[in-house]
Formats: structure tokens, C-alpha cells, sequence
């Protein structure tokens, strides 16, 4: 476990991010899950995420051969920090390999839904929500 957790916080370090324990007690949780189904704005982050993300992150926000698994990215960086990667990109070339986030600083449909997109990433990492397409709160049709 403890190889784990350095490995995660290498990984953070080298793309110019420092973790910083404890965010989940100190951050107010973004979204709403009751009985296994999400509120409409972290329903429409899934949706985002969809059209914006996945393509590089993969399905579920798990990763792909190219783009970390946000799901643990997001249990070490707080809300401004993951705005700041979304909204700038990141650049991150080492002598093993070249990390290229492009910045979506200028897209209305990432920019102008980004916390909704954030609410969805983290209950993803918290686990309070499952893979696939999550079901909305009072709306019986996603049964």
C-alpha cells in the first residue's frame, strides 16, 4: 500500500502537482447521490465528460494508455487544482515520455459546465457512484 501511495504522489509530482492530504474532509462534496442515482448537474458532467473527456481519459474516467485514471488523480488534487489542468493543459516531458494536456480554457461546452464535470470526477474517485451511466434523481424513465 505504502509503494502505492508514493507512486501516486510521484506521478503527481512529476506532472507539477503536489497532493495535499486530507481533501476529503476538507472539501464540501460537489454532488448529490441517494440511493445509487445523482443529481441533474453531476448527471450532466457524466454527459460532458462523455463528449469531451473520455476520447483520452476512457470510459468511467478509469484511464487509458495514454491519460492518467482520473478517478485516483482526483483522490490527490483539490477542485482549483483540477480546474487549473482542464483550463490551462499541462505539458509534462521527462526523458521516458511526453505528457500533453490540451487546455480547454476556450470551450464553451467543457468551461461553462466545469463544475458539473468536476461533480461527476469526484464521485467517480470518492466511489460513491459506479461505472456506466449513472441514474438521475427523481426521473422514474431511468429505470
Amino acid at each position: 500500500m505504502r509503494k502505492l501511495a508514493f507512486g501516486i504522489a510521484l506521478t503527481a509530482a512529476s506532472l507539477g502537482l503536489s497532493p495535499r492530504p486530507g481533501l476529503a474532509a476538507d472539501e464540501p462534496k460537489p454532488y448529490t447521490v441517494q440511493d445509487g442515482r445523482v443529481d441533474q448537474n453531476t448527471f450532466n458532467g457524466y454527459r460532458r465528460y462523455g463528449d469531451s473527456c473520455l476520447r483520452c481519459h476512457g470510459p468511467d474516467a478509469a484511464g487509458s494508455s495514454y491519460a492518467p485514471d482520473l478517478t485516483q488523480s482526483l483522490k490527490h488534487l483539490d477542485k482549483d487544482q483540477v480546474e487549473d489542468v482542464i483550463i490551462n493543459g499541462r505539458k509534462n516531458v521527462t526523458t521516458s515520455q511526453e505528457n500533453v494536456m490540451p487546455s480547454f480554457g476556450e470551450v464553451p461546452d467543457v468551461v461553462n459546465y466545469i463544475d458539473d464535470i468536476y461533480a461527476y470526477l469526484k464521485a467517480r474517485s470518492d466511489g460513491v457512484i459506479g461505472r456506466g451511466r449513472p441514474k438521475r434523481i427523481g426521473h422514474p424513465d431511468d429505470d
